[in-house]
């Protein structure tokens, strides 16, 4: 059977499953799931969206919160497995387990998504894309992503959205954890911990190892006809990791509070090259935040943090070059509630710097932002407004701005609009790279359109967005003078749905996505297609308790891409299923079982990069109730 036709065949499957499960909304719209929010998580304290506390039921912007009980029940190997098939998400992976994993979000580029940990700012300046497969699942206690433009917010980088990765922290007293797992591919993961409260402080402290064999990452193709990773090394590329994350906080009294965190991980990945095949990889993030509550009127928040992207490339085991990038950040906001609505006022510091054998023309760039946000609720209507000044080094001023509305026009449903302008700045290779970079470029930027309706109801709740995005001067190799240019014009328009329930004790969660992202640029690939990006994807989870034994199934389908501007390298849709299955042997203890990718499909997300077939994970943990 053909990867499109078993695409076709478990989508029908998984709109089906919906039917039955969401009587009430079943139609296109809702075919399918992810990890998204249940109807009592709707009044969870989410952050990212407003950099303001807020519960995610009031937020106007498009929000997805993946929490650790998520985690739990979902059993994934990795960050990439926890994000697939959220709300409008392509990914593609080059080769399984610790290999680069590209996000495309809402259509954009992978280097259009904003990331942060625990509020800092991570990612290659070099790349411009933050290293997400070396983050383990074990040290994360929540994810929030939020979809749309958010540069209004942030600064660069966030045309598709915002990711905010929070790694793991104590919920009361002294509490420590464990596990341990053994897989396909040799693959072994452990994880321990410990956290608590004394007093009017708190600390957490999480390990992590995992090591795998891997699989033959890419069945290249070498010179003259070079394709995919331009070499043929049919081995197995294997991945280890370690990290160490610590965490701790301190209240002074009612007005002073403060934090910080370290995270660090490091390790070696095998891939196929035909320049390097094997990497030495460090990611490390670390940030402090200091909290001053004068009144309940006024908070005012410090926040100093430093991440940084280490990498030594090898061929062989043999030396061959060095990448580091380390980005310095800085912020101080004022919150101030006032006639009803709440103020925020905010500074921004950040410097990029390059260290590498690499000769770079220039290896440091610092970008100042100032900020502004109004949030106002009138009777049933809610505004939020934002408007951002950036001053980049390298490029000069840049402002952008974002509106959104909503209007709870019945007492189960809210209709939300929003606009917004976003920009994206220039990578340190695409400035510098000598032979390549070229130091003219102007930043990309984008404008963006969104109507939004979303339902609470007793059963459940559910939510449809529809958005435009424009995108102009997007970075691309400019033929008529040999180097990057700002050449193209991209048109992305798309809807996502999202639904959750529960029925005869099961409960359900889906999301599906249509996409159309389009090149408008004059020239040969005028209406290609973007690479990379599926045009329909779909989701639906099922999961219930039988006492002390827990199931669940996931399906996953995506539909056709290409991987080249072009559009001739074309990639067949597919469709995967996962089982999980877990026995609580007391309050204490946990014995898990994942099977991925059930039926053994083989399928691509990147043209000649393989992935990982069927697989299982068997583990137990230990994480007494609090």
């Amino acid at each position: 059977m053909s990867l499109h036709s078993s695409f076709a065949r478990q989508s029908a499957l998984a709109a089906a499953l919906c039917c039955v499960a969401l009587p009430c909304v079943c139609s296109p719209l809702f075919a399918a799931d992810a990890a998204a929010d249940s109807a009592s998580d709707l009044n969870g304290v989410v952050v990212t969206a407003t950099r303001t506390e807020q519960t995610q039921a009031s937020t106007l912007a498009a929000v997805t919160v993946i929490d650790r009980a998520d985690i739990e029940r979902l059993q994934p190997q990795s960050v990439q497995d926890l994000l697939q098939g959220t709300p409008g998400m392509s990914i593609a992976n080059n080769g399984g387990l610790g290999k680069s994993t590209s996000l495309f979000l809402r259509g954009t580029e992978a280097d259009h998504v904003l990331i942060l940990v625990d509020g800092v700012k991570i990612g290659s300046a070099t790349l411009g894309q933050a290293s997400i497969q070396n983050i383990p699942v074990d040290q994360i206690e929540r994810i929030e992503i939020v979809r749309g433009p958010f540069s209004s917010l942030y600064g660069s980088e966030a045309l598709g959205g915002v990711i905010q990765i929070f790694t793991r922290r104590p919920q009361g007293g002294f509490a420590p954890n464990f596990n341990l797992g053994y897989g396909t591919q040799q693959t072994v993961r452990a994880g321990a911990g410990v956290g608590g409260k004394v007093g009017d402080g708190w600390y957490a402290a999480e390990a992590t190892h995992e090591n795998t064999d891997g699989i033959n990452a890419c069945r290249g193709k070498p010179f003259p006809h070079g394709a995919g990773c331009y070499v043929y090394e049919p081995d197995r590329d294997g991945f280890r990791n370690h990290s160490v994350s610590l965490k701790g906080g301190y209240r002074f009294s009612e007005a002073w509070d403060a934090d910080a965190q370290w995270l660090r991980t490091w390790g070696f990945n095998k891939y196929d090259g035909s320049y390097t095949n094997q990497s030495e990889v460090v990611d490390q993030v670390a940030g402090a935040r200091l909290h001053y509550r004068p009144s309940k009127a006024l908070t005012l928040t410090l926040n100093v943090g430093q991440s940084a992207d280490l990498s030594d490339d090898y061929e062989n085991r043999v030396y061959v070059d060095t990448f580091n990038t380390r980005r310095d950040l800085g912020s101080l906001q004022g919150d101030l509630s006032l006639g009803g609505g709440l103020w925020s006022l905010g500074y921004d510091w950040q410097r990029d710097r390059v260290n590498s054998t690499t000769t770079y023309a220039r290896t440091r760039r610092l970008d100042r932002g100032v900020f502004a946000q109004w949030q106002q609720t009138f009777g049933a209507q809610s505004l939020q407004a934002s408007v951002r000044r950036d001053d980049n080094q390298q490029f000069g001023g840049k402002t952008t701005g974002s509106l959104l509305w909503g209007w709870d026009f019945t007492s189960v449903l809210r209709l939300t609009a929003s606009a917004g302008t976003a920009f994206k700045a220039p990578t340190f290779n695409e400035l510098y790279y000598p032979g390549y970079g070229n130091a003219a470029l102007k930043p990309e930027t984008s404008h963006n359109y969104e109507l939004g309706l979303r339902g609470t109801h007793s059963w459940g709740n559910w939510s449809l967005n529809a958005f435009e995005n424009r995108i102009r001067d997007l970075i691309a190799y400019d033929a008529s003078i040999g180097l990057p240019g700002n050449v193209e014009r991209v048109r992305i328009h798309g809807v996502e749905a999202v639904a959750n329930t529960s029925l005869a004790g099961w409960d359900l969660r889906g999301t599906a996505t249509w996409l159309d992202p389009r090149n408008e640029s004059n020239g040969p690939n005028h209406d290609k297609w973007l690479p990379r990006r599926a045009g329909r994807s779909a989701r639906i989870d099922a999961d219930r308790r039988f006492g002390a034994f827990s199931v669940g199934a996931s399906v996953y389908a995506a539909d056709d891409r290409y991987d080249d501007l072009a559009n001739k390298q074309h990639l067949g849709g597919y469709a995967l299923t996962d089982l999980r299955f877990a026995y609580a042997i007391d309050r204490a203890w946990k014995l898990q079982l994942s099977v991925r990718n059930v039926f053994d499909k083989r399928y691509e997300t990147a043209a000649y990069y393989n992935q990982l077939g069927r697989t299982a994970m068997l583990s137990v943990s230990y994480q007494p109730a609090l």
